[in-house]
């Protein structure tokens, strides 16, 4: 995903930052010899991580703060009447300390926390959200931006400028800037409160995920899994004071890894229930109460602002533009979604019985199961795939040769450029003229102080304006396996690869002026959009020749084995749907709440809410439950969990317009870059994607690809 939660706040709120030295105050002595005070002298602004360290960040959020409101007094007390350069302009160049301050912390924040930075995230995150009001909420700012919004067909600006002008007034209303001013000061406790709530969930889940790991005595329990993968949870449960004994690493969703492999369906069972049990059981760190603050406080501030539900309040600034939208979606899919999955059920039983296991399918023998029944109908089960799929083939050989290839781009790895963890890779990025576009980081391990899984983020953006370019930075929580040993990524390992290299490009090829429109700032339920679509390089034969070879004889997969993966890619399309459909329709009832239906059992309301909902299929629970779903409630796809399913409708659509065109070439590359790559936020989502495929998006290529349309 591009990560919002670690986004800095004129994403959130719509304003842009610069990153360029610009006539504001100058920052106090307080950070004098402090690294963030000025801009990075190394390539692109890249940020100077061995200069960087915990206790600058502090000082300089404070001193970014008031420089910032400074810049923003000067242009809502300006005597000279509003114009679209000192108005709009110059809240596109304040700001330069904050953003800078801003992006470095929130994307270390996510990728190598401590005790420290959590700390500083707690103190700084309702200060940051009372700055924020603090611009939004000031009548005389808003004014002269009304005034340009009222008379803007007359000010003869270009499409770029005039759509930067109609955003920022829709940024002010929807922050409450019409509201009185006994209602601006609710607001500002409001979104105080939600800013604060929002740290502690993600702060938990990230320290729920770790003390949840499974424990086990003897190497036997762990039977099914590689050798490999034994002595790397032997060594992290002997680097946790519990040498002799094993440690088996949650991760984000509810499914873990292991437990398609694990023949102890004991472990399997205590796996499973480690982890839907998370945050809710007790204990320092169970979400229930925040989840419910969390909800109440979203329900008030969108009530506040004149919204039936927070879901309407969010759901207006996206494309799909209202709950009713959403849950026609949603619901349409949801019967056959789950009519499917239980034939699955059906199948994985079948297996079961003729092994005369006696017992009943449950969410611990789903995966297991579902590679047997794989084995038997596609002859093939997963592991045969991951000795063709090493990661710096995959990487290198795989998603650069694709982009290559349809773009035109080229990849230098330097050593040189500091790094935040000695396992972050960085790369050039060259265009097909040779200038250089971008700097690309790759962080793709999992490490204990890492938000769970996969990002996007950017510590610059493009903007002619600013004359910035693209820092773009893709995270993966792939198990580190032991020193010396390859790292074998799994089919699904392989996909989010491509998945958040289409977020990167997206971010690299922005071509716009002004960094509010830059690269992946555009609805939630459109950015996920051009990330999906990257995901079928991975498996089109030319792109999967050149990286899928054997580890260690170099020999490219047989022809037999792609065969069947391709064959395979709509088997288990019932739990997926469900287990994904399941997650968005608790999201979207949580977010249709008003601030009286706010219920107080956190654990029953989701219960019934899948009941409700036709999705309570206990064999497959959903892909996040309420206690750790950190996509919802921490803020940033709050709901907005089914932007991957809207997104997915027009990822659909254009993979089918790519097939058509040839596939993977330089033209078909070339205009889907130039129709929408390169354009940012700087016209309508929508109108975007009609440029490039020529018509409305239909929906009859994603209902072929997950099997839902009754063939």
């Amino acid at each position: 995903m591009s990560r919002p939660q670690v986004l800095v706040i004129a994403a959130a709120l719509g304003l842009a930052f610069s990153q360029t030295v610009l006539a504001a105050p100058a920052p106090a002595a307080a950070l004098a010899g402090n690294p963030l005070a000025a801009a990075s002298t190394l390539p692109f602004h890249y940020p100077a991580f061995d200069q960087i360290k915990d206790e600058h960040f502090q000082p300089a959020f404070v001193e970014g703060m008031r420089i910032q409101l400074k810049e923003i007094a000067a242009i809502a007390d300006n005597k000279k009447p509003a114009t679209f350069e000192n108005t709009i302009v110059a809240m596109e160049k304040s700001g330069e300390l904050l953003t800078r301050v801003q992006t470095t912390f929130g994307n270390l924040q996510g990728a190598n926390t401590n005790d420290k930075l959590d700390a500083i995230d707690s103190e700084m995150s309702p200060k940051l959200a009372a700055h924020g009001d603090a611009i939004y909420l000031n009548a005389k700012l808003y004014a002269r931006v009304k005034s340009l919004y009222d008379k803007r067909d007359q000010l003869k600006l270009d499409a770029e400028s005039k759509h930067l002008l109609e955003r920022y007034h829709t940024d002010f209303v929807r922050a409450g800037a019409k509201l009185s001013n006994a209602d601006k000061e609710k607001l500002k406790t409001l979104n105080g409160a939600i800013a604060t709530l929002q740290t502690t969930f993600t702060q938990n889940v990230l320290k729920e995920t770790n003390a949840s790991a499974l424990v086990v005595d003897t190497r036997e329990e762990l039977a099914g899994m590689t050798d490999a993968a034994i002595d790397a949870a032997a060594a992290a449960a002997k680097a946790k004071g519990m040498d002799g004994k094993f440690l088996v690493a949650i991760v984000n969703t509810s499914g873990q890894p292991p437990l398609a492999v694990l023949t102890n369906r004991a472990v399997r069972e205590r796996l499973m229930a480690a982890s839907l049990t998370r945050g809710s059981h007790g204990g320092e760190f169970d979400s229930r109460e925040v989840v419910l603050k969390i909800a109440k406080a979203r329900a008030e501030k969108a009530t506040l602002l004149g919204y039936a539900n927070f879901a309407a309040y969010s759901l207006e600034d996206q494309t799909a533009h209202d709950t009713a939208a959403v849950n026609k979606l949603l619901g349409e899919l949801a019967k056959p979604a789950v009519t499917n999955a239980k034939k699955e059920a059906a199948d994985l039983q079948a297996v079961v019985d003729a092994d005369k296991g006696g017992f009943q399918i449950d969410a611990s023998d789903w995966a297991f199961y579902t590679d047997k029944v794989r084995a038997q109908r596609f002859a093939f089960d997963e592991n045969q795939l991951k000795p063709y799929f090493e990661l710096n083939n995959v990487l290198t050989n795989g998603v650069f040769y694709a982009a290559g290839k349809l773009y035109g781009l080229s990849f230098k790895e330097r050593k040189d450029l500091p790094v935040y963890n000695p396992d972050v890779r960085v790369f050039d990025v060259f265009d097909a003229n040779g200038k250089q576009l971008a700097i690309f980081l790759a962080d793709m391990y999992a490490r204990s102080n890492k938000q769970g899984g996969a990002w996007m983020n950017e510590y610059s953006s493009q903007s002619s304006l600013l004359g910035t370019h693209s820092v773009v930075a893709n995270h993966l929580n792939i198990p580190k396996p032991p020193a010396g040993e390859p790292t074998l990524l799994t089919y699904d390992e392989v996909k989010t690869a491509f998945h958040e290299f289409g977020h990167a490009l997206h971010g690299m090829f922005s071509n716009v002026k002004y960094p509010r429109f830059s690269g992946t700032s555009v609805p939630r339920d459109f950015v996920e959009y051009p990330s999906q679509v990257n995901e079928m390089w991975a498996v089109w034969p030319e792109v999967l020749s050149n990286y899928a070879k054997h580890y260690k004889t170099g020999a490219p997969m047989p022809k037999e084995l792609l065969d069947k993966v391709i064959a395979s890619k709509k088997f288990n399309q019932g739990f997926l749907t469900t287990e994904y459909l399941s997650a968005s329709l608790l999201d979207q009832r949580w977010h249709q709440l008003t601030p009286s239906q706010i219920p107080t059992d956190v654990l029953g309301f989701e219960a019934q809410s899948l009941k409700d909902m036709g999705v309570d299929f206990a064999p497959v629970p959903p892909r996040y439950r309420t206690t750790y779903f950190s996509h919802s409630f921490s803020g940033g796809y709050s709901a907005g969990y089914y932007a991957y399913l809207w997104s997915e409708k027009l990822d659909a659509d254009t993979v089918e317009w790519f097939k058509e065109k040839g596939g993977l070439k330089r033209e078909n590359g070339d205009w889907f870059r130039a129709k929408l790559l390169s354009r940012g936020g700087t016209d309508d989502a929508m109108n975007l994607f009609r440029n490039f495929r020529g018509r409305d998006p239909i929906i009859e290529p994603l209902l072929e690809r997950r099997g839902l349309t009754g063939k």
